[in-house]
């Protein structure tokens, strides 16, 4: 368990567009361009081997995208390398951090000075729901998933632990990059477990206020 005083002050920065990663959930990444292959390689070779994840953000009047000003820092856990030099890494999620500022230059990947604080409970155990009603939220779900013609294994889903199963859904489901952006903001379980339904919600009614399909 890593503690919020061994975190560093400033970590390598993965800006990824919808791939979302939360505290203790994992995230596995394909990783081919030659900057982010030396960005896991110098990684490696730190002590808490952490990346930021963090959505593009578009900043008017900047030269490519910015970056939204809340992350998650992912260790990893898992690294294997393809015969032509690719890389397969999974992120296990450690805390969010507040991006301070960037660092111009030195290394072809962006890094950015970060905060730690107000996100001392993402280190902590995991969180639970009290008011989640699970048979409401999977019955709005099968019907999101029957819309999307999309398979689920139910019996898993219904015994999957709160924060499991909302934190996977978050990160998995093919949502806005702005909504998953959301979703890591949330200040809660209950508070991304009721954003998350929001959404599913939206989708149904067709992206439209109004009567939710059938």
């Amino acid at each position: 368990m890593i503690k919020q005083t061994e975190l560093p002050d400033t970590i390598a920065i993965f800006p990824l567009g919808g791939a979302l990663l939360l505290p203790r959930s994992r995230l596995p990444l394909h990783i081919f361009e030659p900057r982010y292959l030396q960005m896991i390689e110098d990684c490696l070779k730190t002590s808490g081997r952490l990346i930021g994840m963090v959505q593009p953000n578009v900043v008017p009047g900047r030269v490519g995208p910015g970056l939204q000003t809340i992350g998650c820092a992912g260790r990893i856990t898992q690294f294997s390398e393809t015969e032509d030099g690719r890389y397969m890494i999974t992120l296990g999620g450690v805390s969010r951090f507040r991006v301070v500022k960037e660092i111009e230059g030195f290394t072809p990947y962006r890094r950015c000075d970060v905060n730690w604080d107000g996100f001392e409970r993402d280190l902590g155990n995991d969180e639970e729901d009290t008011h989640f009603d699970r048979p409401k939220f999977l019955d709005t779900l099968s019907r999101y998933f029957d819309a999307r013609n999309l398979s689920a294994d139910w019996d898993t889903l219904k015994e999957a632990d709160d924060e499991l199963l909302i934190n996977s859904l978050s990160m998995m489901l093919d949502l806005a990059s702005e909504d998953k952006q959301a979703l890591l903001e949330a200040p809660s379980l209950s508070t991304r477990r009721e954003t998350l339904l929001t959404l599913i919600e939206y989708t149904l009614r067709g992206g439209q206020e109004g009567e939710m399909m059938n």
